[in-house]
C-alpha cells in the first residue's frame, strides 16, 4: 500500500507545475476515500493545503492556495492531481498527498493515516 507523488521541481515564480500522486500496492484503492495535499516548508509545521472527497464533487482549500491551485482525482487511474499555477516563492516546500481516514472530515494531518512520500517544488523569485 504505497502512494508516489511526482511532478515537482523548480520552476520560476509565476510559473505552473502539476503534481500527481499514485496509488500502488495489492488491492489498494482510493476510491471510496478522500485524498489530500499538504506542503512542508523547512523549519515550518505541515500544512493543509486541499482536500477532494471520493467522487471529486466537493473540494476544500486553505486560504493560502485558493485561486491558485485545483485539486482534481482520476478514480479509474488511482490517481490524484493538483494543478499549482501562479507559484509564489513561499510556495516552495516538499508536497505530499495523503489519503483520509475513512469517514473522515478533519484537515489535520491526524485524519490521514496513508501519506506518499513526498516531492520537491521549489520557486525561484
Amino acid at each position: 500500500v504505497q502512494l508516489q507523488a511526482s511532478g515537482g521541481g523548480l520552476v520560476q515564480a509565476g510559473g505552473s507545475l502539476r503534481l500527481s500522486c499514485a496509488a500502488s500496492g495489492r488491492t489498494f484503492s482510493l476510491y471510496l476515500y478522500r485524498m489530500g495535499w499538504f506542503r512542508q516548508a523547512p523549519g515550518k509545521e505541515r500544512e493543509f493545503l486541499v482536500g477532494v472527497d471520493w467522487n471529486g464533487g466537493r473540494t476544500e482549500y486553505s486560504a493560502s492556495v485558493k485561486g491558485r491551485f485545483t485539486i482534481s482525482r482520476d478514480n479509474a487511474k488511482n490517481t490524484v492531481y493538483l494543478q499549482m499555477n501562479s507559484l509564489k516563492p513561499e510556495d516552495t516546500a516538499v508536497y505530499y498527498c495523503a489519503r483520509s481516514r475513512l469517514g473522515s472530515v478533519g484537515s489535520g494531518p491526524n485524519s490521514f493515516d496513508v501519506w506518499g512520500q513526498g516531492t520537491e517544488v521549489t520557486v525561484s523569485s
